[in-house]
């Protein structure tokens, strides 16, 4: 896939960028530059990230941040066998702990809620940092909920980062489970509550907390571009349109009758 110019392997994150230096420096540049595709379009263009991932992917399968970034862009588009695969592959070749949440995730996402929770249980999990943990209690209360253990995913959700009253980035995406979990339960009262936390941590707008909160006040916005309006004036249109036409042939019929008025007259009076 053809690369904008202005996009240079510049933009790579230094860890990533040492890793490519085992290649030599053009294929370096190449490679880096895909991934920084990857990086730009996997939030809003997922399925163009994916296509640079695999092109990164053909020429740099041995480094282990490719492996991973390839991970991610399937993962976005719930190729999530190839995710979990590419994943395994990342984890093989750096040692590293910090994928094990999207991993069980991805098991989660191939119908296998309890190789998620078998994962939760794992030694790996104690390895994570604060925010890898948290991730990982998200996934396994999605897990329980996958089972229908909703009064688990709930207690699994309660900890000490939910009751925590500081904000970090992970603590808006975890009130708005806990929240979600409540409303599931018809505890429609905490739920709110909870929303409402989540909205005020939210400051870069990575849930609904907002329209949930809405929803929930029985508060309906009108989306003021709504192509029905559209439809609704293209409709006034025609109809006017229509209108005019109708007066166009009793203009027209008005004139013939005239017409032969006329031609009566002119007979009567031979």
């Amino acid at each position: 896939m053809p690369i904008p110019p202005e996009v240079t392997g510049d933009e790579i994150d230094a860890d990533v960028r040492q890793e490519l230096m085992s290649l030599p420096k053009g294929l370096a540049e190449d490679v880096s530059r895909n991934l920084v595709m990857v990086a730009q379009l996997i939030d809003d263009e997922p399925e163009k990230a994916y296509e640079y991932s695999r092109v990164a992917l053909r020429l740099a399968s041995r480094v282990a941040a490719v492996r991973e970034a390839a991970g991610f862009a399937a993962y976005a588009t719930q190729k999530y066998s190839e995710a979990l695969a590419e994943f395994r592959a990342a984890r093989r070749m750096s040692g590293g702990v910090e994928l094990w949440p999207v991993m069980a995730d991805c098991e989660r996402g191939l119908g296998r809620p309890e190789r998620a929770l078998a994962m939760a249980g794992e030694p790996e999990v104690q390895k994570l940092d604060r925010a890898g943990q948290v991730e990982m209690r998200l996934v396994a209360a999605g897990a329980r909920r996958d089972l229908g253990q909703l009064d688990a995913a709930i207690v699994t959700l309660q900890s000490p980062e939910l009751a925590s009253g500081a904000v970090h980035p992970w603590t808006a995406r975890l009130r708005y489970a806990y929240a979600d979990a409540l409303l599931a339960a018809e505890r429609e009262g905490e739920a709110r509550d909870w929303f409402a936390k989540a909205l005020e941590a939210d400051k870069d707008g990575v849930t609904d907390a907002s329209d949930r909160l809405a929803e929930l006040d029985g508060i309906e916005f009108v989306d003021a571009f709504d192509d029905s309006d559209d439809e609704d004036v293209e409709d006034a249109e025609d109809a006017v349109e229509g209108d005019s036409d109708v007066e166009d042939v009793v203009d027209v019929e008005d004139d013939i009758d005239g017409a032969e008025d006329v031609e009566d007259v002119d007979g009567d009076d031979r």
